[in-house]
């Protein structure tokens, strides 16, 4: 016979009702009560009914999270596993699953969400990167569905988790600077996406606070895979006035450029110093281990799930902007070893 709500509760000492509560991660229960309520759960073997749930609390117990176009950078780049770990993490703590979906283009990601929001497959939405006028978002807030963005989209009624971007490209670029540099360029991610605006925004800002010109051809966009760093180095090495340093928008762009440096038969930083962002476990492991930084990707995806988690079930956040710190991570790919620069 299946083990009920009403079996635990006698066991637990508790109220059916109390029990209900506890697998709903109610935050009126208390922590020691709903410690010793899931042990009792775990003992017997009780799995809760989700169906039946959800029919009494009108709610699926699901987030919808809608992975980044295209599928390449998605399974090449460490930032988007990290992200979804984080994610699936939290929401697995409190009782929600996760339910991916994607679409081969803009008009078809629209579609995917628009079937998880008027189908009532999922109680809110994770979206995983800030685009410019993104028709999802304008979608979202039309329905007024719960959903948090991973980004910066410059709309103070949206609820977002995210990196001061600006100040960390301003302090990557900086620290070139104190390294002696002052022909630094960037190699940026798609023009459409924010974090690549607010990281050439804060590049531009460190060059013009120190009086160094900014040289328009010394900035190039791309995309977050290893190719775009490839096909930069092509394109920087062969300028007759080049740069002796790079701010490079990603960890994999900047492994791109590290394969397109060694086949040129150039040395890093001898030759050309780099700084990236995301810090990923592959950074140190480098050759040369790449200074980077590190914007706390698993707690981004953490917080996200959170915070959403907690606005499905009522709570009024106390600000709509969370901003998870950043820091520099300093290793040999920007250490000034040979002054050679002219």
């Amino acid at each position: 016979m299946a083990v009920t709500i009403k079996d635990v509760a006698r066991k637990a000492g508790v109220s059916p009702s109390t029990v209900s509560r506890v697998i709903s991660n109610h935050p009126r229960i208390s922590p020691e009560t709903s410690r010793r309520v899931k042990e009792i759960m775990k003992q017997l073997g009780y799995h809760s009914n989700i169906m039946a749930r959800s029919l009494v609390s009108n709610k699926t117990f699901t987030l919808g999270m809608i992975l980044p176009r295209p599928a390449e950078e998605l399974f090449q780049n460490h930032f988007f596993a990290e992200n979804i770990r984080g994610i699936t993490t939290q929401a697995s703590r409190n009782g929600y699953d996760v339910l991916m979906t994607a679409g081969h283009s803009e008009h078809g990601e629209l579609e995917a969400v628009t079937r998880l929001v008027k189908g009532k497959r999922v109680d809110g939405i994770i979206l995983l990167q800030s685009r410019k006028d993104d028709p999802i978002i304008a979608f979202l807030k039309k329905e007024d569905f719960p959903f948090i963005l991973i980004g910066n989209y410059g709309d103070n009624d949206i609820l977002c988790v995210d990196n001061d971007n600006v100040q960390a490209s301003y302090d990557a670029t900086m620290h070139l600077i104190s390294q002696g540099h002052h022909r630094i360029g960037f190699v940026s991610g798609p023009p459409n996406l924010t974090v690549s605006r607010d990281r050439l925004e804060g590049y531009k800002k460190a060059l013009t606070d120190n009086g160094i010109r900014l040289e328009t051809e010394w900035v190039m966009e791309g995309e977050f895979l290893q190719e775009s760093g490839y096909r930069a180095m092509s394109f920087f090495m062969n300028l007759p006035d080049r740069p002796t340093a790079l701010v490079v928008i990603d960890d994999i762009v900047t492994f791109g450029i590290l394969r397109g440096l060694s086949e040129l038969g150039y040395k890093v930083p001898d030759d050309l110093s780099l700084v990236s962002f995301n810090n990923i476990y592959l950074a140190e492991l480098s050759s040369p281990p790449l200074s980077s930084i590190d914007i706390g990707i698993y707690q981004l995806g953490y917080m996200a799930s959170q915070l959403l988690t907690r606005r499905i079930q009522g709570e009024k956040p106390q600000q709509l902007r969370t901003i998870v710190p950043h820091r520099l991570v300093v290793r040999e790919s920007s250490l000034n070893i040979k002054r050679n620069w002219s």
